[in-house]
């Protein structure tokens, strides 16, 4: 089998390292991240054909600042350095920085040198995106200085000997009128990458890495009708056949009508599929009881699910592995660089050290587009592959506070008006996500000429790629309040509804 070509992105703490990961892969090319922390030996047993170092919010050389790990430049690949990685590298090589007078934030004016392979079919003059402090004063020895801005003599600097090339700015944002360019230049001009890097060979590649794995045992699979979930299903299910087992548990967290709308649906994908359904709603409803700390509640419900499945597992011989629908943007959040967790993911943080199943986890290192990419590739139906992401703790992480039968019911009715309204204006195929929020504290309200004091519903609808980051809908004014409207007048116990209008970042998608 031929070599995959594979792009190494070092993490230094940047908000757009997972951009230009994406960025790489959208060219054809395999890309992964590993943060600047991590071992000689992870960075060699990467083995890639290529290096990007990211950005970061730091000042290279300042006390506690992240550092280069010279693993890195013995694995004699060509690297790029992007903004923070470009004063790495300058340092590492001998040259100095500078703090600049100001700051220089935004869209500038880029003139490049002629020569260069980063600029091949870049204009001389050109927009990009700057955000830094420090800059580059002086070039370390064998490097030259390949691009100015009116404030900066250093934009960009190159080793055409040992192919090590870095910018100030930043070429994966949409700002920088012709940063494509200039990454594809990277890829296959200077470091003469192939593009074999497609959804076709990652299906293939990965069936038979899970048939390896697998050998004869059985996989249990959390299905819970979500794309991702759907997306595995039909993967393993192609990998292994009977083998894969699935069960679908309605853990009573589930939207208006779902678990039904759910099970008859994989039947209809794939009537072969081997589905168990667990009805546990009163076991979780039980565990969460009193509950209102959202990492508690995700943890809680985590560990539920590994108790079910187990349970199920003494059903099924030789039931050794568990499959989930974890995706790249999961374990990326539920960890960081700086030792954050932004929040735990159901797929990733709530599962209890001591579960009793190996994990298998095919779509690890793909982004929620690419795993509709893979869905449409399967030949999954549309309705699947654009369903609305759903977060593992259901609706659990959508009430703020303690989960109860009571408000279940509340969020429910105002929830499924909601999807009511964005499906019949036909706004629910132009969103990434929209949903109802019920929060813990009441308001005053006149209903009928009385005084009311109920609970208010925080409507969250966003825009966004692959939820690393998201903005707020500007929904027409006419659909917010229909829903509104209905809200309050067909959902008994809610006198009030607010719109969030905050972005990802700072905010998260979900409340919880």
């Amino acid at each position: 089998m031929k070599q995959l070509s594979k792009v190494l992105v070092v993490d230094y703490g940047s908000q757009y390292t997972q951009l230009i990961a994406r960025r790489v892969r959208e060219n054809g090319v395999y890309s992964e991240i590993l943060p600047w922390t991590a071992s000689a030996s992870e960075f060699e047993t990467s083995a890639p054909s290529a290096i990007i170092l990211s950005g970061g919010p730091n000042d290279a050389g300042e006390k506690g600042a992240p550092t280069l790990n010279n693993a890195l430049l013995r694995l004699n690949v060509p690297i790029l350095g992007i903004c923070y990685g470009m004063q790495l590298l300058a340092l590492h090589f001998g040259g100095t920085l500078v703090n600049g007078k100001n700051r220089e934030y935004g869209q500038t004016k880029l003139k490049v040198s002629d020569g260069c392979l980063l600029w091949k079919s870049v204009p001389p003059n050109t927009t990009v995106w700057m955000s830094h402090g420090n800059h580059v004063k002086t070039l370390p020895n064998g490097f030259v200085s390949v691009a100015q801005t009116a404030a900066v003599g250093i934009a960009a600097m190159a080793n055409e000997d040992y192919k090590i090339y870095a910018l100030q700015f930043h070429p994966e944002v949409s700002h920088t009128s012709h940063g494509m360019q200039i990454l594809r230049n990277f890829l296959f001009e200077i470091a003469k990458l192939e593009r074999n890097w497609n959804m076709g060979s990652f299906i293939d590649d990965t069936v038979a890495k899970c048939r390896e794995r697998v050998k004869d045992s059985n996989v249990l699979l959390a299905l819970s009708g979500g794309v991702d979930s759907t997306v595995v299903a039909a993967l393993l299910h192609r990998a292994i056949g009977e083998q894969l087992h699935c069960i679908f548990v309605d853990h009573g967290l589930m939207r208006h009508g779902e678990a039904e709308e759910i099970v008859s649906m994989l039947y209809q994908c794939m009537p072969k599929l081997k589905l168990q359904l667990v009805k546990a709603q009163d076991l979780f409803l039980q565990r969460l009881v009193g509950v209102e700390d959202p990492e508690a509640k995700r943890k809680i419900i985590g560990k539920t699910f590994i108790d079910v499945f187990e349970k199920q597992a003494l059903k099924i011989p030789n039931a050794k592995f568990l499959a989930q629908g974890t995706l790249y943007p999961d374990v990326i959040e539920s960890s960081s660089v700086n030792g954050v967790v932004i929040k735990s993911h159901h797929n990733v943080g709530g599962l209890p050290k001591d579960m009793k199943f190996e994990l298998i986890e095919p779509l690890r290192e793909l982004f929620k587009d690419e795993v509709r990419a893979m869905g449409s590739e399967i030949g999954l139906p549309e309705d699947v592959i654009w369903r609305q992401p759903f977060p593992g703790p259901g609706l659990a992480v959508r009430i703020l506070g303690e989960v109860t039968a009571h408000r279940l019911s509340i969020l429910r009715r105002a929830d499924n008006i909601v999807q009511q309204e964005l499906k019949k204006s036909g706004w629910h195929r132009n969103i990434w996500q929209g949903f109802a929020v019920l929060l813990p504290l009441c308001t005053v309200g006149v209903m009928g000429d009385a005084r009311t004091y109920d609970n208010m519903i925080a409507l969250r609808v966003v825009d966004s790629v692959d939820a690393m980051t998201a903005d707020w809908t500007r929904l027409p004014h006419d659909i917010i309040a229909s829903i509104s409207s209905r809200i309050v007048s067909e959902v008994n116990g809610v006198n009030r509804v607010v719109y969030d209008v905050s972005s990802k970042p700072p905010s998260t998608i979900e409340w919880e």
